[in-house]
């Protein structure tokens, strides 16, 4: 009882932290001193002891909490016994909040010697109640300290999937942190249309804080399509999952916010727009929580059915609620006195970039709701699969690129081919002789074409951009200041989103995929790799047991296993094995044993030999670009956050 005590006398101390923060910071919008500091220090407090609590219950093994009876067991590594606090529904909300907590003290602490100001002040009161409906949640009917009345000697264990890569102590809390740091931009948004200071340097400000969040959201999703990858034995990376889009839908309009914020700070334009772009950006984190936490979705990647379901949706409705309305009463206040000058000008690439990104965050939210809104009216269910999400996604990812040929170089307001010319023409060539090249070699697949050349073509703007900048801090006599320039870091994630998307077309358009049947020192060649089966093995620990092939590609070893792990009914699954380079990545999978009978775990086929093997096989051309492309893009996103405070230079 003392850990549900002291558990839940943190959560009620945060909570109560919240509402004291709320009252002190309306007292500030009176003209009393803030107090904001010591209400957001008493809140993270209370979650850090929450938090403590619960992972010493975790890591001792202690069952008188129901929450650890059910996530996890003595037997549970010290690694997943840790991350099983977000393994299941109370205790990610902990996590959640945690971040949130600590991401209000922060913001408070950074704007402290502005806390007087108004927009400072109704943002952090924003915040404040942000973070006590959350915290509520926990109080309430998502209680992580639940006692548990039985005598427990042993837990259940985590769900089979979360103990079986170290991935989930990453990619997890990356997802929170991207989610949960859009709060900062949306509090602003709100501060200023309700004060009505959408004119002055805070749009900005918030692009920085936005930028964070959404590197850590980038890396979060790009972590978790490795994991993915590495653990379901699919061979694949994104399947359109539903929860996989609530994680896109917000990741898509941040990413509109982050570039045409510029505009508004160079030419005053998009103002309603990127207020409402903040505003939706939060609001899809509330919609990607519901997803994932009140079971109206299947997936591998939600929880099971709760009944935060009514509160979390009606939270979204009352943000989206707020947003409209705040945008409706300030509307003439936000109207800018200028326009687009040329639809071909830096601002005219910024208008076509915000269309697409939020017209695919439409396309998918549409998608992704659809078979809910279908299943309540007619009963029945309908899916909505890869092919709908695909047609759109590919023309999109074109014209994103394209763009990114262009926009880094076209100059503001106006448009001329000659300047422009000279400046995109040495990527042009390069791309051009690239496609030859290619051809030459015998790749004559279209997408794979396209896409190089305009990746040529991106990634060609973004080094010209660089070079200026390294040139312009030679002239001041200060190098190391180049990677503290504003362009520095929206270039190098520029060159991740090249790395990337090559590796993602080249390794889904020449993708192979084959079974092979194998016995006992028998080989085969499946898209140029030579796959060899030596034999069984078997491997037991307290945790698992593991029923491996011994199996080489192309002289490397690997072992694809079928895997049982202890609790959660010790349901058997498959752990794929990968052989990875910079070229190719080899995909062996155990798929089949053949025989009338078998204890591993593994799918019988009877119409197989005994003793011999069915292998799943996929050879994937460049898959690790993508994640190398992933981590550029958090590179440049912690440079970019980093940055110095002025405006971007103009491109010479």
């Amino acid at each position: 009882m003392i850990l549900t005590w002291l558990g839940r006398l943190a959560l009620d101390a945060a909570f109560l932290a919240c509402v004291g923060g709320v009252i002190s910071q309306a007292r500030t919008l009176r003209g009393r001193p803030s107090r904001a500091v010591l209400f957001g220090a008493l809140a993270l407090a209370g979650m850090v002891v929450a938090v403590a609590v619960m992972q010493f219950a975790l890591v001792t093994h202690n069952f008188s909490l129901a929450y650890v009876a059910e996530n996890n067991a003595t037997f549970t590594p010290l690694i997943y016994s840790i991350t099983g606090m977000w393994s299941a529904l109370e205790g990610s909300l902990l996590l959640w909040a945690l971040i949130l907590t600590g991401l209000t003290l922060a913001v408070i602490r950074h704007y402290r010697d502005d806390s007087s100001d108004a927009v400072v002040a109704w943002a952090t009161l924003v915040l404040f109640v942000v973070g006590g409906f959350f915290i509520l949640l926990m109080v309430g009917p998502a209680d992580p300290f639940v006692h548990n009345p039985a005598h427990v000697l042993q837990g259940a264990g985590p769900n089979a999937l979360l103990q079986d890569n170290p991935l989930v102590a990453v990619h997890p809390p990356l997802l929170y942190a991207g989610f949960v740091g859009f709060a900062v931009p949306f509090a602003f948004a709100i501060a200023m249309l309700v004060t009505g200071r959408v004119h002055d340097r805070w749009p900005l400000e918030q692009r920085r804080w936005t930028v964070l969040a959404w590197g850590c959201l980038s890396v979060g999703i790009v972590l978790g399509a490795w994991w993915s990858y590495q653990v379901l034995g699919w061979g694949g990376f994104w399947g359109w999952d539903p929860v996989e889009n609530a994680a896109l839908l917000p990741w898509l309009t941040a990413t509109a916010y982050i570039h045409s914020v510029i505009v508004q700070d160079r030419r005053g334009l998009f103002r309603i727009w990127n207020l409402s772009l903040a505003i939706a950006t939060f609001a899809f984190t509330v919609l990607g929580t519901f997803f994932t936490r009140s079971g109206v979705l299947q997936s591998v990647h939600s929880f099971s059915s709760s009944t935060l379901g009514p509160l979390l949706i009606g939270f979204f409705f009352v943000t989206v609620g707020a947003g409209v309305a705040l945008v409706i009463w300030r509307g003439d206040e936000l109207r800018s006195p200028v326009g687009v000058d040329h639809p071909a000008s830096r601002e005219g690439m910024f208008v076509a970039n915000n269309v697409l990104f939020v017209g695919f965050a439409f396309v998918v939210l549409l998608g992704t709701v659809f078979p809910l809104l279908y299943e309540a009216v007619n009963g029945s269910q309908v899916t909505v699969g890869t092919p709908y999400f695909a047609t759109v996604a590919a023309p999109v990812a074109v014209v994103l690129l394209f763009l990114m040929c262009l926009a880094p170089v076209v100059s503001w307001r106006t448009a001329d081919a000659a300047v422009l010319w000279t400046r995109v023409r040495v990527a042009a060539w390069a791309a051009l002789a690239t496609v030859v090249a290619l051809l030459v070699a015998g790749v004559h697949h279209a997408a794979v074409l396209v896409t190089v050349f305009l990746a040529v073509g991106a990634a060609g703007a973004a080094l010209r951009t660089l070079k200026g900048v390294v040139l312009s801090a030679r002239r001041r006599g200060d190098l190391a200041s180049a990677w503290r320039a504003p362009s520095t870091g929206g270039m190098v994630v520029h060159l991740g989103v090249v790395v990337l998307a090559v590796g993602i077309v080249v390794s889904t358009s020449y993708t192979s995929r084959s079974e092979v049947t194998l016995a006992k020192g028998q080989r085969t060649v499946v898209a140029g790799q030579s796959v060899g089966f030596a034999g069984f093995a078997t491997v037991a620990d307290p945790l698992e047991k593991q029923t491996q092939l011994v199996v080489s590609v192309d002289g490397n070893p690997l072992r694809p296993a079928i895997t049982t792990f202890n609790g959660r009914g010790a349901q058997p699954v498959g752990t794929p094995a990968i052989d990875s380079n910079l070229l190719r990545d080899v995909y062996v999978t155990f798929d089949a044993v053949g025989g009338n009978g078998t204890t591993s775990g593994a799918q019988v086929a009877s119409n197989v030999p005994a003793g011999s093997v069915v292998l799943g096989v996929t050879v994937e051309p460049l898959l690790s670009w993508l994640w190398i492309g992933g981590l550029m893009v958090g590179v440049g996103s912690a440079l970019s956050f980093g940055r110095r405070r002025h405006r971007e230079e103009p491109v010479e």
